[in-house]
């Protein structure tokens, strides 16, 4: 009709379809200049991924009322996308968090001659199921296993990816559709919210549970494997906790002879995976390995990047006819250890084989006495009073506790020594030192930032402090 005015409505129809037209194209997004870094390092194929996802971000924008994003904001979209993504690649940090095993950290740090084997394995072709003598097929981790076994005292060993890995095995082959006795009281969770249970569920085997949650005698279990069908009898280690008071449980032998009277077999579920005896060290509740092997368990599951100080993997070391049982089951190849983590656990057992135990770094951290990791932290305040002068009035020496980590030792403290540093804000320096090149983990506490000094690694202690004057200068 002539002489018709457009109505508000209308309006912002025709608003929004002219921000609409203004939205460049994906492909011009993807190529602009300022993506050419990301683009070599993420590849041409995930920008403009990335790039549509921007696009399609601005367009929900102005669907929501505001007005298009430009050109250089969209890229700038897709940059902040592209670091993000680049952001989440594993990269090497400092631990002074003072947790030596620190999950979220990749837990042990692998010994020199376990880095070494690595980098050669991993650029070459490697022997890793040939038998040299014969040229035929050889048996996968031989060295590592009969090698843990001679460490333990078992008659034979398997390795797999996990300690987790382990115990489903164990039970999958020992006790697949029978039942398996647990104590209510270790009825554990570990790392992830992954649970006993769950894990005892998809081996495949029937858990029953006995006793209470703090006293399970031997009786629970007598009965128990009386009323029939039990195949296992499951021992589970509290590493990652502790019960005190009024509590009770079998000792490890009783229990084993206990299963064996009745025609059961007997797993301990061990975790942090010690061979070395560290209580000389103030830290007590980790049995040896050998303990458990000795005490007539048929299989012993345990981790290999804990206590042992080695790359992620589980062992079962026990009796030879549970241990080929194991092997012979199904999941047995789907948990094998991969190639890389293998090698890196045969430069590991050498380790314990030439009985040069502080090349392993874990153990290195565990035995060192307390006034050289005071005398370290001495050093790093001098060096950074020099570099910052006004750090002299923040920064003091301080005695300090580690945790081992990992689910061991039930965070046993280990005496230690490092750096305290107050500031205005303490959180904003430990942000500081966690974004920096190289990232630097620590801990604040009361107000204060603490810097451990016997998680940090040898040799790290110049970047160390170079991430520190950084922070403290900013």
């Amino acid at each position: 009709m002539a002489g018709s005015k457009s109505t508000p409505k209308s309006s912002s129809i025709a608003a929004h379809s002219t921000s609409y037209s203004l939205l460049p194209k994906v492909d011009r997004v993807a190529a602009a200049v300022q993506l050419e870094h990301a683009r070599k390092r993420l590849g041409t194929s995930v920008i403009t991924q990335l790039s549509r996802i921007a696009v399609e971000a601005a367009r929900t924008k102005i669907g929501a009322g505001a007005p298009c994003p430009s050109f250089d904001e969209i890229v700038s979209d897709v940059y902040t996308r592209a670091a993000a993504s680049l952001a989440s690649r594993a990269r090497p940090v400092i631990n002074a968090t003072g947790v030596i095993l620190h999950t979220n950290l990749g837990r042990a740090a692998l010994s020199a001659s376990a880095v070494s084997a690595l980098a050669e394995s991993a650029a070459r072709y490697t022997s890793l199921e040939m038998d040299l003598a014969t040229g035929k097929r050889g048996a996968r981790a031989a060295f590592a296993e009969q090698s843990l076994a001679r460490i333990t005292g078992a008659e034979a060993a398997l390795v797999v990816n996990n300690n987790a890995a382990a115990v489903m095995l164990a039970l999958s082959a020992l006790a697949f559709g029978k039942k398996v006795l647990v104590s209510r009281g270790e009825l554990v969770e570990i790392g992830g919210g992954f649970r006993v249970p769950d894990v005892l569920a998809r081996s495949g085997a029937v858990m029953v549970e006995v006793g209470t949650t703090n006293k399970t005698r031997l009786d629970d279990f007598a009965r128990a494997l009386d009323e029939g069908g039990v195949a296992v009898v499951l021992s589970v280690h509290q590493g990652n906790f502790r019960q005190v008071g009024f509590v009770e449980r079998p000792e490890g032998a009783a229990l084993v002879r206990l299963a064996h009277e009745r025609g059961a077999l007997a797993v301990h579920d061990l975790g942090g995976g010690a061979l070395v005896d560290l209580s000389a060290f103030g830290l007590r509740g980790e049995p040896r390995v050998q303990e458990s092997v000795s005490a007539g368990f048929d299989l012993v599951c345990f981790s290999t990047d804990k206590a042992l100080g080695g790359p992620q993997g589980g062992v079962l070391a026990g009796t030879t006819a549970a241990v080929e049982k194991a092997r012979r089951d199904p999941l047995a190849r789907a948990l094998r250890m991969g190639r890389l983590p293998l090698v890196a656990l045969e430069a590991t057992v050498a380790g314990y084989l030439e009985g040069d135990l502080d090349a392993i770094p874990t153990l290195a951290a565990i035995r060192t006495p307390i006034e050289r990791v005071r005398a370290r932290a001495a050093d790093w305040r001098e060096a950074l009073v020099i570099r910052v002068p006004a750090a002299a009035e923040v920064i003091t020496v301080t005695d300090l506790d580690v945790a081992v980590g990992g689910g061991t030792l039930a965070e046993e403290p280990l005496p230690s020594a490092g750096l305290s540093i107050g500031v205005h804000n303490a959180n904003v320096l430990a942000d500081k030192l966690r974004t920096g090149d190289p990232p630097v983990f620590v801990r604040v506490q009361d107000d204060r930032v603490l810097v451990d000094a016997r998680t940090v690694l040898p040799g790290e202690d110049e970047a160390l402090l170079a991430a520190l004057q950084t922070a403290l200068e900013a």
